[in-house]
């Protein structure tokens, strides 16, 4: 029998069956449509594409894996993102996308009528208008016609349980997302919504990941792919998934995954709630493992990488191995030393801890004779400072850790994972598995159907290393004037980035 686990993200849809040990029996990856923009800070989609993109990836991973027939499906997803729905559960409107800017206005008055600690204390979140909260003013004030068809604003995951004709569940982590959710109480915050006239009956009901939603009808199954009665178990966010596919399950142990972004995860027994945490903007909530919770400090990294690789080859679309040829190229041309380049990976402004829109990509120090490796070889530099800062960042919140479990596609470049090991003095540990967000919700979905006693046993038999990098102190010494003066490069273009000439 098969674990089936399916990460809905943000651009694509991905399928992994697992065996109950951890391998990966079959895989399958769907694209969305672009987003629409009717306005620049829009960003819409069909929900319709979401429930294709699902079927599909079933479908073809089902089939691959007939002699092992799938017994659990579990579904996790990117945050933030809402399907507005009827009574029926049917569409109103498109999903609004984690994305989309439009309310900025209705964050700010969320901010002036909740001052920052309160807001924190209850969501372990800042006020920032991706938040659900914030779309449903805006939506309430401009598009009532809209607001009053909808019965219920549905994470994606939610809505694709209710096309199954399952009931119309969150799991904690999710619901976390939506800036109106009581971490603690982990329930919906009724002095949030009480405030804002909104009712809990506008949200779906929050119950914890793993939690058995029913089983597949067979109208449902034929539309996966899969068997009648093949049981379905709430996901969760896929931070958190992925975080548990790395075993982060306790205090002192931390993943990170190394993509456009690089995100950071702690897992603690209660949430971050110091003054530095929230000065930081760490968010700080409900994990997927009961009774945890997670903290997370991130920032961008690989899209300045992608730009630069693009820049080369004059081309809008690369291949994995084309990718993976240059950068062994690159790498294979790089001097030993420090570049003497200070390159900031900020093309999407910056995350942690001040999440500056303004902030941009910056190249300083750039010679006749610098190189296409030196400037390679300068990003990686400052993607490695960044994670340092961070790493730093997150300790102070939740306790300290000298290691950490890495994953995604920046675990390609043993320059990169080298940097980032020696300049954050901790040692990086690689995992096996392509993909721990499916490897976290497999593992919700082997619980739920009692494959494994406990999230630890799980852990214990399903994560497992490839490889541990230390960290180097000769190499940590040869950056240290270095990244003193990248810190100073990024405060020093504060007037440059507040400057009222500055674009929107």
């Amino acid at each position: 029998m098969s674990l089936l686990a399916v990460d809905i993200g943000s651009g694509s849809c991905k399928a992994i069956a697992f065996s109950d040990d951890g391998r990966l029996r079959a895989h399958q990856t769907c694209s969305y449509p672009p987003p629409q923009t009717p306005r620049p800070t829009w960003a819409e989609i069909s929900a319709e594409s979401f429930w294709k993109a699902l079927t599909d990836v079933t479908r073809s991973v089902a089939a691959n894996v007939s002699k092992d027939p799938v017994e659990v499906l579990a579904i996790s997803s990117h945050g933030e993102s809402i399907v507005p729905v009827d009574s029926h559960s049917r569409t109103v409107a498109p999903a609004i996308l984690n994305i989309d800017n439009r309310a900025a206005h209705e964050a700010k008055e969320i901010g002036a009528v909740f001052e920052p600690r309160r807001m924190y204390d209850i969501t372990g979140l800042t006020v920032h208008p991706m938040y659900p909260l914030a779309k449903l003013l805006w939506l309430r004030k401009h598009q009532p016609e809209v607001f009053e068809k909808a019965a219920c604003f549905l994470a994606v995951p939610t809505y694709l349980l209710t096309r199954l004709g399952l009931p119309a569940y969150v799991d904690y982590s999710l619901a976390s997302r939506y800036l109106a959710f009581d971490i603690r109480q982990k329930t919906w915050s009724s002095e949030l919504l009480g405030r804002f006239e909104l009712s809990p009956e506008h949200l779906p009901k929050p119950v914890a990941a793993g939690t058995v939603a029913g089983e597949l009808s067979s109208s449902a199954a034929a539309d996966l792919g899969l068997r009648p009665g093949t049981m379905v178990v709430v996901g969760g966010h896929d931070q958190p998934c992925g975080a548990l596919g790395c075993g982060v399950l306790q205090s002192g142990r931390v993943s990170a995954s190394l993509g456009t972004y690089e995100c950071l995860v702690a897992a603690s027994r209660q949430p971050a709630s110091s003054d530095g945490a929230l000065k930081a903007n760490l968010n700080s909530y409900c994990h997927v493992v009961p009774d945890r919770y997670v903290t997370l400090a991130y920032f961008p990294a690989g899209i300045m990488l992608e730009w630069f690789l693009h820049l080369l080859c004059l081309s809008p679309a690369m291949t994995a191995d084309k990718v993976a040829e240059l950068c062994r190229s690159l790498e294979s041309h790089c001097s030993r030393g420090p570049s003497g380049l200070l390159i900031t990976p900020h093309l999407l402004g910056t995350c942690n801890p001040d999440f500056n829109p303004h902030a941009a990509g910056v190249i300083s120090g750039i010679r006749p004779g610098t190189s296409p490796a030196d400037v390679y070889k300068g990003i990686l530099e400052g993607i490695a400072c960044e994670f340092a800062q961070l790493a730093n960042l997150l300790q102070e919140a939740v306790g300290n850790f000298d290691e950490i479990y890495v994953t995604g596609g920046g675990t390609l470049s043993r320059l990169g994972l080298h940097l980032r090991a020696s300049l954050s003095g901790r040692k990086v540990h690689l995992t096996d598995c392509p993909d721990t967000v499916c490897l976290g919700t497999a593992m919700l979905a082997g619980v739920a159907a009692g494959k494994y006693a406990s999230f630890c046993e799980a852990a214990e038999q399903l994560v497992r290393l490839t490889e541990t990098i230390a960290p180097d102190p000769g190499l940590a010494e040869s950056y240290s004037a270095q990244q003193r003066q990248y810190r100073l490069l990024y405060s020093s273009l504060a007037p440059l980035r507040h400057s009222e000439s500055h674009p929107d």
